[in-house]
C-alpha cells in the first residue's frame, strides 16, 4: 500500500515513476514483440516494459535518430535483443522488407502493437485535402497495411498472435481534429472486423484508446493549456501517464488474455463519460433564421 501511495503522489505531481511492472517476471519470455512508433511516448514505454518482461523487441518509426536513442533505452533495461528499423507505415513497399527483416532476425512475431500515428489540430473547414489524406494514410491505412503483413506472414501461419491497436478518445467524435477522429474510428471498427475474421486462426485483436489527458510526447506538442483542458474534463481530476496506458496494452498483448478479442479499452480517467472539451459559441443567426 505504501508503494501504491507513493506512485499516486508522483502521478498527481505529473512525474513519471521508475520503470517497474505489475506483471510477473518472464511473462513475455521467448516472445517477439513488434511495436510501431516505438521511438517515443506510449510505444517506447511498452517496448521497455516488454523487454523487462523477457521479450525480444522490434521497433519502427520514421526518424532514425529517435529510433537509435530508443534502442539504447530499451537495451539498457535488461540488455535484451532490440531491432530498430526506419519504416514509414504509410508505404506498403517499406513494410514488406521491414517485416522480412524482423522474421530473418527473430524467426517469428508473437505480438504486434500498432502505436504509430500522428495528427495536427485544425478546424474541419480549414483542413486541406493533403492534410486530410496524410493523416488518414498514417493512422488508418498504415495500421491496416502493417497488421495485414504481420498476420499473413507470421501470425496466421503460426496459428497464434496478439494484435493491439492504439487509437484515441473518439467515442464522442474528435472536434478540432476530425481527420484523426475519422481515421481512429476506422481502426476501432477494423479491430472488431479482424477479431471475428481471424478468430479461426487463434488471433486476438483488441484496441486501447487513450484520452487526450495522457501526458506523453504525443500530447506535449499541443501545450499545457490543452492538457489542462483535458484534465478539467476528467472525473479523476488528473492527467494520465504513459505507463497507465501501457499496462492495459500489455495485458491484451499477453497470453494471459485468452478470451478478450474485438474490444475497445478506454484509458481516460472517465473522460469519455463526462466533460466538454470543445467550446461552443452562441450560434450565428443567419437571414433565414430571423423570420
Amino acid at each position: 500500500m505504501a508503494r501504491r501511495a507513493s506512485i499516486d503522489n508522483l502521478l498527481y505531481k505529473g512525474e513519471v515513476p521508475e520503470l517497474t511492472s505489475m506483471y510477473a517476471p518472464g511473462l513475455f519470455e521467448g516472445q517477439v514483440c513488434l511495436v510501431t512508433g516505438g521511438g517515443s511516448g506510449i510505444g517506447l514505454r511498452c517496448a521497455k516494459e516488454l523487454s523487462l518482461l523477457g521479450a525480444k523487441i522490434a521497433i519502427c518509426g520514421r526518424t532514425e535518430s529517435k529510433l537509435e536513442a530508443a534502442k539504447a533505452e530499451i537495451e539498457a533495461v535488461r540488455g535484451g535483443d532490440v531491432l530498430a528499423v526506419s519504416c514509414d507505415i504509410r508505404e506498403p513497399d517499406q513494410i514488406e522488407p521491414f517485416i522480412g527483416e524482423v522474421l530473418d532476425v527473430y524467426g517469428k512475431i508473437d505480438v504486434l502493437i500498432n502505436n504509430a500515428g500522428g495528427q495536427f489540430p485544425s478546424p474541419a473547414e480549414l483542413l486541406s485535402p493533403n492534410g486530410w489524406t496524410a493523416v488518414v494514410r498514417n493512422n488508418l491505412n498504415g495500421t491496416f497495411f502493417m497488421t495485414r503483413e504481420v498476420a499473413n506472414r507470421a501470425m496466421i501461419p503460426a496459428k497464434r498472435g496478439r494484435v493491439v491497436m492504439v487509437t484515441a478518445m473518439v467515442q464522442r467524435g474528435f472536434p478540432g481534429m476530425a481527420h484523426t477522429g475519422a481515421a481512429r474510428a476506422g481502426v476501432e471498427n477494423l479491430t472488431k472486423s479482424l477479431a471475428v475474421e481471424w478468430a479461426q486462426h487463434n488471433l486476438r485483436v483488441n484496441c486501447v484508446a487513450p484520452g487526450n489527458n495522457i501526458r506523453s510526447s504525443g500530447t506535449a506538442q499541443y501545450g499545457e493549456e490543452a492538457l489542462e483542458m483535458g484534465r478539467l474534463a476528467t472525473p479523476l481530476r488528473r492527467l494520465g501517464q504513459v505507463d497507465e496506458v501501457g499496462r492495459v496494452i500489455l495485458f491484451l498483448a499477453s497470453d494471459q488474455n485468452d478470451f478478450v478479442t474485438g474490444s475497445i479499452y478506454r484509458v481516460d480517467g472517465g473522460q469519455s463519460c463526462w466533460g466538454d472539451i470543445w467550446p461552443i459559441p452562441d450560434p450565428i443567426v443567419g437571414p433565414s433564421d430571423q423570420g
